[in-house]
């Protein structure tokens, strides 16, 4: 099976919003949070941001006062864009132009002074306010609309020119985020961004010396690469890779938490791109990031092993052999939930290679995979089941799924999504075909030498998976005797106090009964000792050349002795033995209703016979009575239609006190399939503890005559 490819494909990512979180420089303390505080009426808001909007618009210049005016109400229209239910009011204000302006320094006038005052402050405080304006989706086009993205392509570049300080990091650090918050899921801008040169730069500042400048650059590349082809092959030919990859063994948790998210953005449905990374050597560092101890890292490394597993059975291997296993199968007992579901993911495909398979389950592989069908967690239950439809493809796995208990796991779960619930029967269809040579003969050596919880575990699970010509082997001994069998093990949990046990052993054993070719709610019936004879439906009840007469509640009914000898031994005794009905010429029948007698001398005369529900019993009655096998099997079969949760327990004992074997075996089936809830109902369950010693029997016989049968089929 692809991995379910065609109906999940690899987990999204996504390009990052970055959160701006950091606010104004300390050497500002005149701006506070007071100048947000949602106690201020509308009007005054409005005010406020009209005042810092004018401000703007009358400080373009080189002035020493127009630079600081400047740089503080940058600074309070960030502090309040910051406010997500104020984003809307500064925008209205006209914010964006004015923010946009100061995003390029001021022309260069005669008299300005020689230094440039707060050089890179007023353009990284409008930055960082458009950043924060663009979080909001519906303003993006507006920003990029009034000329924000070439000044931001511009302040990246400032590297280039101006030396090192703390001011023109910043200042590229907030144009880098205000790019990622602009193109965030907006592919237009995306791909604006790179027609207005973006991208060379950003790849550039990778390795800046400054880290925050190297996360952000990072970032932002990171949003730019996901789903569009045209950044992607512009990142890799700006040459980003090496330095990427680099990145990805920074102690900097930041930093190669951003540079794995990048990578993975690459590669994502680009495989030459993933051709690419993987020859660059980015294989051991992602696997080196499974033991972060950043979560976020990990979660990414986990997600892009994933998808290197899917270019060739090779990368497979080789991921596997470099010691991905061990960390991914830690990274399935986190707390994280999608520390979970990407190392799930990463484990499945890894899993479609044989050579790994054996592998990840004997590290140990099998039982937090397990665990993890119990989340209600849909894609997390998704990426478990797949990868353990991969394990099961390895027969070496086989006997510890079912000693851990993994066949009861996939069995009783419920699982939220459709394609889940197919993986789940694929992968019990596959367990299911390979219980055969050497997997069967360790799972019955396991059954006789493990623990007792082990035993039961290999019983429940050949109950539902061994072959109908292994039934016998697995199940009663070469005597046909059951004890220290399977088949004693299911009764055993069939006859314990535990609930869950009793339905197990329960499903099991209807399971094996389903299975066994012999089995049949009604058999054949036995030959008669003599060949009979039907002399039609125009005999019935008709005087011609009858020989004897029958008195039922006062009404003749007209027969023929030597239909009724051929029919059975209870009329050959009547007429051929010492009884005084021998020589009668009318016979009187005691006990039984005109239309019950009708129907059985219909039978014996033509062989069939319609039998209705409502007179079935009193008929079984009848043909128990003159041992009329056929007629009674065709009466045990039409009571067995109406067997329900109510009446089970008076079925069972009719067909005791007739000796009803195929009306048992039916009531056996039914106790069996239907467990669940005669386990709730009063007093069943002393039913169920007084069939077991039957149900070892049927199953016996059962179980013997299927073998039996499939021997003389073969011959």
């Amino acid at each position: 099976m692809e991995q379910q490819r065609g109906s999940r494909s690899f987990p999204e990512r996504k390009g990052q919003k970055r959160k701006l979180e950091e606010g104004p420089p300390a050497e500002d303390p005149q701006i506070s949070s007071s100048t947000t505080t949602d106690a201020a009426p509308h009007a005054a808001l409005l005010s406020e941001v009209a005042a810092q909007v004018s401000v703007l618009n009358s400080a373009f210049s080189w002035k020493e006062s127009d630079r600081a005016a400047a740089k503080r109400a940058a600074q309070v229209l960030a502090e309040l864009a910051k406010n997500d239910d104020l984003v809307s009011v500064i925008v209205d204000g006209g914010a964006v132009p004015a923010l946009t302006t100061h995003l390029q320094p001021p022309p260069y006038c005669e008299g300005d002074l020689a230094h440039k005052p707060f050089e890179h402050e007023v353009e990284k405080g409008s930055a960082f306010a458009l950043g924060l304006l663009a979080i909001k989706p519906e303003y993006q086009n507006l920003i990029v609309d009034k000329g924000a993205l070439p000044h931001l392509v511009d302040l990246l570049k400032r590297s280039k020119d101006s030396s090192t300080s703390r001011a023109l990091n910043s200042v590229i650090r907030r144009a880098a985020d205000a790019i990622t918050n602009l193109a965030h899921e907006n592919s237009s801008i995306k791909t604006r961004v790179r027609l207005e040169g973006g991208i060379p730069p950003l790849v550039e500042l990778l390795e800046y010396s400054d880290s925050k400048v190297q996360r952000a650059a990072a970032g932002a590349l990171r949003t730019l690469a996901f789903k569009n082809d045209d950044n992607k092959n512009l990142i890799v030919e700006c040459n980003a890779l090496p330095t990427l990859i680099l990145m990805l063994g920074s102690e900097d948790a930041a930093i190669h938490y951003e540079a794995v998210g990048v990578i993975g953005n690459l590669v994502h449905s680009s495989p030459n791109i993933k051709k690419e990374v993987i020859s660059s050597g980015a294989l051991q560092p992602v696997i080196g990031l499974l033991s972060s101890c950043c979560p976020e890292s990990q979660r990414e490394a986990a997600l892009l092993l994933g998808q290197f597993a899917s270019t060739d059975s090779d990368c497979k291997v080789h991921i596997v052999q470099r010691g991905a296993v061990r960390p991914l199968i830690e990274m399935l007992q986190s707390a994280d939930v999608q520390l979970k579901e990407m190392s799930a993911f990463a484990l499945g495909r890894l899993a479609q290679d044989s050579h790994n398979q054996a592998g990840i389950a004997h590290s140990g592989g099998l039982e937090p995979l397990l665990k993890l069908l119990s989340s209600r967690n849909g894609s997390l239950q998704h990426n478990a089941a797949f990868a353990l439809y991969g394990l099961a493809d390895n027969e070496d796995n086989v006997s510890g799924f079912i000693r851990v208990g993994g066949v009861q796991k996939l069995q009783d779960e419920e699982f939220i999504v459709q394609a889940t619930k197919d993986c789940v029967s694929k992968t019990l269809k596959r367990l299911e075909e390979k219980i055969h040579g050497r997997v069967l003969r360790h799972l019955l050596y396991q059954m006789r030498i493990s623990e007792k919880s082990i035993q039961r575990r290999v019983a429940l699970a050949l109950a539902h998976f061994c072959s109908p010509e292994d039934q016998r082997t697995v199940f009663i001994d070469e005597n046909g005797i059951c004890l220290l069998t399977g088949l004693e093990l299911l009764l055993g949990l069939l006859g314990s106090t535990n609930t869950k046990q009793q339905l197990d052993g329960a499903a099991a054993l209807y399971r094996l009964a389903n299975k066994s070719m012999a089995l049949s709610p009604v058999d054949a019936a036995p030959p008669s000792p003599t060949q009979r004879v039907y002399l039609g439906e125009q005999y019935v009840n008709s005087a011609t050349l009858s020989d004897v007469t029958f008195l039922v509640e006062g009404r003749r009914f007209y027969a023929h002795r030597i239909c009724l000898l051929a029919s059975s031994d209870a009329f050959r005794a009547m007429f051929d033995g010492g009884y005084r009905e021998k020589d009668a010429r009318d016979i009187e029948i005691p006990n039984i209703k005109w239309e019950v007698f009708e129907l059985m001398m219909r039978f014996i005369y033509t062989g069939s016979v319609d039998i209705t529900i409502e007179i079935s019993q009193d008929l079984l009655r009848a043909a128990d009575q003159y041992l009329l096998e056929g007629l009674k099997r065709l009466c045990e079969y039409t009571i067995a239609q109406d067997i329900t949760l109510e009446n089970i327990g008076s079925m069972y004992d009719l067909s005791e006190a007739f000796h009803a074997m195929s009306l048992r075996q039916a009531c056996i089936l039914f106790i069996l399939e239907h467990f669940e809830k005669l386990s709730s109902m009063h007093g069943q369950n002393e039913l169920v503890q007084r069939t077991i010693p039957e149900i070892r029997e049927y199953f016996c016989r059962a179980l013997t005559k299927s073998t039996t049968n499939l021997q003389s089929l073969r011959l």
